[in-house]
C-alpha cells in the first residue's frame, strides 16, 4: 500500500507541466497552440526561448528523479521504481491536461539517472551521439529509449528491466508520428527547418 501510495504521489509530480507553467509565465503563449503542440522542451525551444527550453528539460528530468529519490528514502526501492514509472506516465498523461501530454523524453531520462545513474548516463550519452551523428531528436530518443532495459539487464539491474520497457514501450507510442516521419524521410532535422 504504502508503494502504492507512492506511485500515486509520482504520478502527480509527473503530471505537472513544467513546459506550459513556463511558457505562460514568460509570455511566450500557449505550447499546446505552438508548433508540434506538445508540452515538452522541443516545443518550447521552437518559440525561440533557449533558457526557457532548458528550464524546461531539466525541471521535466527533474521530476521524474525526485519521485524516485524521495520514495527510495521514505519506503525503499520497490516504491522509487514505482513512483519513476508513475511520474513518467503522469508527464505523459497529466491529469491537469486531459491526459494530453507530453513525449517524455526528458523525463525519462531524469528518472533513468535517479535509478541507476550508470543507466540514466548511458542513456543521455546515447541521445547525444545519435543527436550528433543523425541530428534528429526522435530518432536519438528512440535509440536510447530501446536499449535502455539491455542496459540495465547488462548492469545486472534486473528489476530495473521491467519499468525501462514500459518507459520505452510508451516513448515508442508517444512518437508514433515521429516514427511515420522517420521512415518516409521528413522528421526534421536538429537545427534544420521544419
Amino acid at each position: 500500500m504504502i508503494a502504492l501510495l507512492w506511485a500515486v504521489i509520482g504520478y502527480l509530480l509527473g503530471s505537472i507541466p513544467f513546459g506550459l507553467v513556463i511558457a505562460r509565465a514568460l509570455g511566450l503563449g500557449d505550447l499546446r497552440q505552438i508548433g508540434s503542440g506538445n508540452i515538452g522542451t522541443t516545443n518550447v525551444l521552437r518559440t525561440g526561448n533557449k533558457p526557457a527550453a532548458a528550464a524546461t528539460l531539466l525541471l521535466d528530468a527533474g521530476k521524474g528523479a525526485i519521485a524516485v529519490l524521495l520514495a527510495r528514502y521514505f519506503a525503499g526501492e520497490t516504491a522509487a521504481i514505482l513512483a519513476g514509472g508513475a511520474a513518467f506516465l503522469g508527464h505523459c498523461f497529466p491529469v491537469w491536461l486531459g491526459f494530453k501530454g507530453g513525449k517524455g523524453v526528458a523525463t525519462f531520462l531524469g528518472t533513468l539517472i535517479a535509478l541507476d545513474w550508470r543507466l540514466g548516463l548511458i542513456a543521455c550519452a546515447t541521445w547525444l551521439v545519435v543527436a550528433l551523428i543523425a541530428r534528429i531528436s526522435s530518432l536519438s530518443a528512440l535509440i536510447a529509449a530501446a536499449l535502455s532495459p539491455i542496459v540495465a539487464w547488462m548492469l545486472g539491474r534486473t528489476e530495473l528491466i521491467l519499468v525501462a520497457l514500459f518507459m520505452a514501450a510508451l516513448i515508442f507510442v508517444r512518437h508514433k508520428a515521429n516514427i511515420s516521419r522517420l521512415l518516409d524521410g521528413t522528421e526534421p532535422r536538429i537545427g534544420g527547418r521544419k
